[in-house]
């Protein structure tokens, strides 16, 4: 199953098959297991085997009970709140769960990431509150939930989204519930998956957004008249940041033989606002900062992130040599950090959106365009309310992206006394880009407005056929209309990736 592409994560969490477990990776899993086994029969300390959790650590289990144990961790530990996780969402982090796994340092059976894949080809999907993790000994309780539907119990999803209990699920798909064994709970529910999956999946959308935002932001100016003399390549070659020298390229050949661009090259103007000007420096952080993201959670989508860890000593043979060690790879913050990176990096790319909005709007800053937008302003209002609902997800976005990986709370008795709350993060990003996509939507609609009233020059062709992507959802603005079906329309056009494909 490994190494695990974002691209294959995403058709897995949009209703995908996984691939199976390979023969090399049931030869690892069963040496790792018997590691385990042997440790349990010598009656050795392992913690989770043969000893409680967290702050119960020092009381000792006896091995007649070390079902039981697993059993009850999986029952204690799944007390989330809140609204479920998307379907995508846990989709994605069954996955991520069942490649961890499949490293083959967990000592868990075959049988248990098998489970979990049936899962998925069945399209049983467990019911996951969103609510409960501080990302430290990773998501415990997002992945109890998980856990949970794989033994039969808590509440999975039907193919209507309906809840169910998860043993009718389970009956309906023909799956067998599994029978934990020895370390198989604790191996289950210690790691990031939950805060990875939610945060690969605003990732990806961030990508495209990101990529809309050049075409849109390229409409804008040209509608604005702005000039495409600040993206000239000798600039970005004296400062040569990947995402600036790309973003700097794409306008380049989205302006490339605009009439709208022609009609001003004498004017008197000697610079645009930052928001025209800059674009390829803020659109490129932006693409940057994405860019380390992904590298972050390509680099945990592939890693070995339970606790504790087993290594076998002899990975030929299988004679249960080998060490089990406490470490933390399950603790969130290389993640909490990039979630909170990227929602920063997003309210700027809003931001930016936003700024040139309101230039569009404003008879101050438009360049002769008509006032708000408006065809017959003052009787219609055009854009004018349209700027206040962008300026409202911009702020909205300025108290999310308050850094949720700055704050620690102490969980478990003191053992747990530094935590990442890189799930909150993670839920915070998701609202982040809804937010960004929105606010692109406006901008994208109001520009399309702008190039429709400079007729008869034109704009480019690729931005020409960027605006017939937007018409073919939403009309010229001829007097004023309820619009907001308008935006929700172009937002689904973004995510689908038709404004962006002009880049290509």
């Amino acid at each position: 199953m490994a190494p695990l592409t974002l691209a294959e994560l995403e058709r897995v969490a949009r209703g995908g098959a996984p691939a199976p477990l390979g023969d090399e990776a049931r030869a690892r899993l069963a040496r790792g297991r018997e590691t385990v086994d042997a440790m349990v029969a010598d009656g050795a300390v392992v913690y989770g085997v043969t000893t409680g959790f967290g702050d119960l650590s020092s009381v000792r289990i006896d091995a007649a009970d070390a079902a039981q144990l697993q059993l009850n961790l999986v029952r204690s530990h799944a007390v989330g709140v809140g609204e479920p996780l998307a379907i995508s969402e846990t989709r994605a982090m069954m996955l991520l769960r069942a490649n961890s796994l499949a490293k083959g340092h967990s000592g868990i059976r075959a049988a248990v990431i098998d489970t979990i894949c049936e899962m998925l080809n069945r399209g049983v999907t467990p019911f996951v509150p969103s609510q409960g993790s501080v990302g430290a000994s990773g998501d415990l309780a997002p992945l109890a939930h998980l856990a949970l539907a794989l033994i039969g119990e808590g509440e999975c999803f039907d193919e209507k989204g309906a809840r169910i209990s998860s043993a009718e699920a389970l009956k309906r798909a023909q799956i067998k519930p599994l029978v934990l064994e020895a370390k198989e709970a604790v191996s289950l529910i210690n790691g990031t998956q939950a805060m990875l999956a939610v945060g690969t999946l605003s990732l990806l959308a961030a990508e495209t957004l990101v990529d809309s935002a050049d075409v849109i932001g390229a409409m804008a100016c040209d509608a604005l008249k702005g000039t495409d003399v600040a993206y000239d390549e000798r600039i970005h070659k004296a400062r040569p940041h990947a995402g600036q020298t790309r973003t700097a390229s794409n306008l380049r050949r989205l302006l490339e033989g605009s009439q709208i661009r022609d009609s001003h090259r004498d004017c008197e103007r000697v610079q645009d606002a930052y928001s025209l000007r800059c674009i390829t420096q803020v659109h490129g952080a932006v693409r940057d900062t994405l860019a380390h993201c992904r590298a972050v959670f390509e680099t945990e989508a592939n890693s070995a992130v339970d606790n504790p860890l087993v290594f076998v000593k002899n990975t030929k043979a299988a004679d249960g040599e080998g060490d089990v060690l406490s470490g933390g790879n399950f603790h969130g913050e290389p993640l909490a950090f990039a979630l909170d990176f990227l929602a920063i990096a997003l309210s700027a790319l809003a931001g930016i959106s936003e700024r040139r909005l309101e230039r569009l709007v404003n008879p101050a800053l438009s360049e002769g365009l008509p006032p708000f937008l408006a065809p017959g302003a003052g009787l219609n209002s055009g854009f004018m309310m349209p700027q206040v609902t962008a300026a409202a997800l911009v702020s909205e976005n300025k108290v999310l992206a308050h850094p949720a990986s700055v704050d620690s709370i102490t969980t478990s008795g003191n053992k747990e006394d530094y935590v990442s709350m890189g799930m909150t993060a993670a839920i915070k990003l998701k609202k982040v880009v809804e937010n960004t996509r929105n606010t692109l939507a406006i901008e994208a609609m109001a520009a399309a407005q702008a190039i429709d009233f400079l007729a008869p020059l034109k704009t480019s062709k690729p931005l020409q056929h960027a605006h017939a992507a937007i018409r073919a959802v939403c009309a010229t603005m001829d007097k004023d209309r309820v619009m907001y079906q308008d935006f929700a329309r172009i937002a689904e056009a973004i995510v689908a990736g038709r404004v962006a494909e002009f880049l290509r």
